[in-house]
């Protein structure tokens, strides 16, 4: 499981010309489920976004969480993060997991990183979605959560 994260001051996403999900200062997540995800990876993925530290604290030190920085999340799936683009020009979709598992463990992502107390916002999975944000920084940081290993 993979998840590209984006400290912002302003993020929002839209299907169709209406917006669907959108916060102020906080995180964009943009995650990915990976064929071999399990639950637990999920959950560690969720604890390490909402907790990484990635905001100032009063001495200019990324000494902050989003949660201690009163911030928010806006989760979007983008299964484009798990292709795997190691040879020809043309990225490889094998790696993503099935829609309906990646599905179920976008929505379950977002429902625990809520029950860690945070705000969560989220795109519309496997919409054509147009996304926009400030990157604030720009911080933007890959995290990374698996319990099996590649072939």
């Amino acid at each position: 499981m993979k998840a590209l994260i984006q400290r912002v001051s302003q993020a929002k996403v839209e299907v169709a010309g209406i917006r669907v999900g959108a916060i102020e200062r906080g995180l964009l997540v943009l995650l990915a489920v990976e064929a071999g995800d399990c639950e637990a990876d999920l959950r560690k993925l969720a604890e390490k976004v909402c907790r990484y530290r990635v905001f100032s604290d009063d001495n200019g030190k990324m000494n902050l969480n989003v949660q201690q920085a009163g911030g928010a999340l806006l989760v979007v799936s983008q299964f484009t993060l798990a292709a795997d683009t190691q040879s020809g020009l043309r990225p490889s979709f094998t790696p993503a997991a099935a829609p309906a598992l990646a599905q179920q463990y976008y929505q379950a992502f977002c429902t625990y990183c809520r029950e860690l107390g945070l705000q969560v916002a989220t795109g519309q999975f496997a919409a054509d979605m147009q996304v926009s944000l400030t990157n604030d920084g720009p911080v933007t940081f890959m995290l990374e959560s698996r319990s099996w290993q590649k072939p």
